[in-house]
């Protein structure tokens, strides 16, 4: 076994043992290089990413504006879409309304024509009745005194114009008005409910005058056997159809002035005239009115929407 031999003051030292050391220390990798390499790494992916962020807008330009400019044509053409729907759908509705209206206007057109010519006819009796009253007998009646007596002072609501506006209230208290885009149609609008409300407030005033004068007058004079006999004839008709078969007729029913020593001529013939001058105004300022605007409306909406008479 060799023994270590001083050479001098330092020892002798076995090179194998350092060989063995040195080769280990250059096996060992160093920490600092290992840091260098895990610490580069994340900077070099940030760079890149950053590089193609800053060049990405300037490459797609025109790519994101093509799909803006789709998107908005899209939007805009639904736009347009959903407004054409909208002007259809409140087309068709303004030609329903428009029907609904003619028809209701169509018939009070008829009905006002009717009663023109009825009111006419009592006007006629109101002469006939004043006429008979002031230079006839008043014991022994003619059989045309109570058909003529009856018209008069009895039927009221016969003869009574009611115009109808049941469409146009509703569409003027749902706003639905605003779809009749015709100013002229508009006007006539207002036109015509003025004169409705006009000749409801003339058939109010001659309701009042029934009330009192005539009312109290007929409790008093008038002989109600006779229309009670008339109904006899057909229980389901209306007065005014019996009075007219009557007229027609052979059948004589007999009636008396009620309380006759108590019957004033004059006061009842001037009861009688202001009732008929009542009715002539009433016929020739607010019903003549409401014809003029009937009419008016009428063919506005024959010219506009291609309506006829049924």
């Amino acid at each position: 076994m060799p023994e270590n031999i001083d050479i001098g003051d330092e020892p002798i030292k076995d090179s194998s043992l350092e060989e063995q050391r040195g080769t280990a220390q250059d096996i060992t990798p160093s920490s600092t290089a290992h840091d260098n390499i895990t610490l580069n790494q994340p900077t070099s992916n940030m760079e890149t990413h950053a590089n193609h962020l800053h060049h990405a807008p300037g490459q797609k330009f025109w790519h994101y504006t093509y799909e803006f400019l789709m998107l908005f044509l899209a939007v805009f053409c639904g736009f347009l879409a959903e407004n054409k729907r909208e002007e259809m759908v409140e087309h068709e509705r303004e030609k329903q309304y428009a029907k609904a209206l003619y028809d209701e206007f169509y018939a009070d057109s008829v009905s006002v024509a009717s009663k023109i010519s009825a009111r006419m006819e009592k006007e006629k009796d109101c002469d006939y009745l004043s006429r008979y009253i002031k230079d006839s007998s008043l014991t022994i009646l003619s059989k045309d005194f109570y058909p003529a007596y009856t018209i008069v002072m009895y039927l009221i609501n016969s003869y009574t114009f009611e115009p109808k506006d049941g469409v146009l209230s509703q569409l003027k208290s749902s706003g639905s008005l605003r779809y009749f885009k015709n100013t002229k149609l508009q006007k006539l609008f207002g036109d015509i409910s003025v004169c409705i409300n006009n000749v409801r407030y003339r058939n109010e005033q001659e309701y009042q005058f029934f009330s009192n004068p005539i009312k109290p007058f007929i409790l008093k004079h008038f002989d109600f056997g006779w229309v009670n006999e008339l109904r006899k004839l057909d229980e389901n008709a209306y007065n005014i159809d019996l009075i007219g078969r009557y007229r027609k007729g052979d059948t004589l029913i007999k009636a008396n002035i009620l309380n006759l020593s108590s019957f004033d001529r004059g006061e009842t013939v001037n009861m009688i005239l202001f009732y008929k001058t009542m009715m002539v105004s009433s016929r020739t300022l607010q019903i003549n009115d409401y014809i003029k605007a009937n009419r008016n409306i009428l063919q506005v909406l024959r010219e506009n929407y291609s309506l006829e008479n049924e």
